[in-house]
């Protein structure tokens, strides 16, 4: 895997490739003023919580690999001790203070665990960065299908509502009827109870649409208790004829999906774990320097004379080379090194296991939306038919021609087809919304964002 060579603040200069051309033509702008699908996907990117708890997470992966690095650099200690002492000794007074004070110097020389403990300590910068892509990506989706759920949702209510107005204005052309004495009381209640039928279905389609509200109001990290107040999704689905390169989608998704970059970067990080557990093995050499010093207050007496002149007075300073090698195991290294080398094991499977899934996903996604387009075009062809046949049944109800059986088989095949096309168009939508997270299009982490563009 080749390593970004940008430095951590660069890194944290990241820029989420929002892919605005192919969502753009997912919707249409009503002429109502709303929340587009990108003002909802910058709002994601910048309020919600699991995105910025990886941003900090990726700021304290800056202070983890500092502690990695600490042991290549040099350790100095200063320990001190001060007080008083007192006595009654020649020319001098009977309390003084005291004090002195050590100095340890530690430089590493050698230790087969520095290469291994730097390498780790980028690592982890990496990690925490490919951490917040794998979030940005995860709520940029959630918020993406919430977006066309509620879309979904909302057509559907608009068809019940213009159902439910034409099966009001069936109540009233046949209450005219009974009263010209034209029916009978039976057409009046058979028409309400047409009317009444809807009513349960667009009860169900509102709880989905404010369903999807709430979850897009938690995406985007605003107050969810009142999302109908704050959030109204606006646009209309739209239904595209793609043609996607399985083989090329493929190769682009292996190479830029920011989980199997994750998943790359824990199997190295594992490796250089065992690396840095397998260097105790080794010998390692530590320059080292001590030192003493002692104020010229500080009275030693060497003999027991009680002459001041007497007393010794004296620091120093040492220095050498240290070597430490561990010549008995006992298991606790083998252990340990064993242990961790399960670990990369493990990591490694399941990297194996996100690769082989890519292309398994891909092409279910580009089946389902063949499917999808199929099914498409059977419906656009069959929507027509039915709302031409729903006008002639109501003109030919009025008429007395026709009877309210008629009416409701030709209403309901009416409204079952255009659910069905709405359904379409949606699933299309998520399908679309499921292969840009499967190919890794939702995130971007380099600066050159030609590569994403579609």
């Amino acid at each position: 895997m080749t390593q970004n060579a940008t430095s951590p603040r660069s890194c944290l200069r990241y820029r989420a490739f929002l892919i605005l051309a192919a969502l753009a033509s997912g919707f249409v702008l009503s002429p109502i003023q709303g929340l587009t699908l990108d003002a909802a996907l910058s709002r994601t990117l910048e309020k919600n919580p699991e995105i910025i708890q990886a941003r900090i997470a990726l700021e304290q992966a800056a202070g983890r690999r500092l502690v990695f690095r600490s042991t290549t650099l040099p350790d100095v200690r200063i320990q001190g001790l001060a007080g008083v002492q007192g006595g009654k000794r020649a020319d001098e007074p009977t309390i003084r203070p005291f004090a002195f004070a050590r100095g340890f110097f530690n430089q590493p020389l050698f230790d087969a665990a520095m290469p291994a403990s730097r390498r780790r300590g980028n690592l982890e910068v990496l990690i925490a960065q490919q951490r917040l892509n794998v979030a940005i990506v995860e709520q940029l989706h959630t918020a993406r299908v919430a977006f066309y759920t509620a879309l979904y949702n909302d057509s559907l209510r608009a068809l019940g509502e213009a159902q439910r107005e034409r099966l009001s204005q069936n109540v009233t052309t046949q209450s005219e009827r009974y009263r010209a004495g034209q029916t009978d009381r039976a057409a009046i209640m058979s028409a309400q109870l047409l009317e009444r039928e809807l009513e349960p279905h667009i009860q169900e389609v509102e709880r989905g649409y404010e369903g999807a509200l709430l979850t897009l109001a938690a995406a985007m990290g605003d107050d969810a208790s009142q999302p109908a107040a704050t959030l109204r999704p606006d646009g209309q689905l739209q239904f595209a004829t793609l043609n996607y390169d399985l083989g090329s989608e493929t190769s682009a998704a292996l190479s830029q999906r920011a989980d199997l970059q994750l998943a790359r970067l824990l199997v190295r990080a594992a490796a250089e774990d065992q690396r840095i557990i397998a260097a105790q093995y080794y010998p390692a050499l530590d320059a080292t320097i001590t030192g003493l010093g002692i104020p010229v207050t500080v009275r030693t007496a060497n003999s027991g004379s009680a002459l001041a002149s007497n007393d010794v007075l004296s620091s120093e300073i040492a220095g050498g080379v240290s070597m430490t090698w561990r010549v008995v195991d006992n298991g606790k290294v083998a252990g340990q090194v064993a242990r961790q080398r399960a670990i990369r094991e493990t990591n490694e499977i399941s990297l194996r296991q996100l690769e082989a899934n890519v292309s398994l996903d891909l092409k279910r996604i580009s089946n389902n939306l063949h499917a999808i387009e199929g099914r498409w075009k059977a419906l656009s062809a069959a929507v027509s038919g039915a709302e031409q046949n729903v006008t002639v049944v109501q003109r030919t109800l009025v008429e007395g021609l026709s009877s309210q059986l008629e009416f409701r088989t030709a209403e309901s095949s009416f409204l079952e087809t255009k659910s069905a096309l709405l359904s379409a168009a949606y699933q299309q939508n998520v399908a679309r919304a499921e292969w840009d997270r499967t190919t890794g299009r939702y995130f971007q982490f380099s600066n050159d964002t030609g590569g994403n563009s579609h």
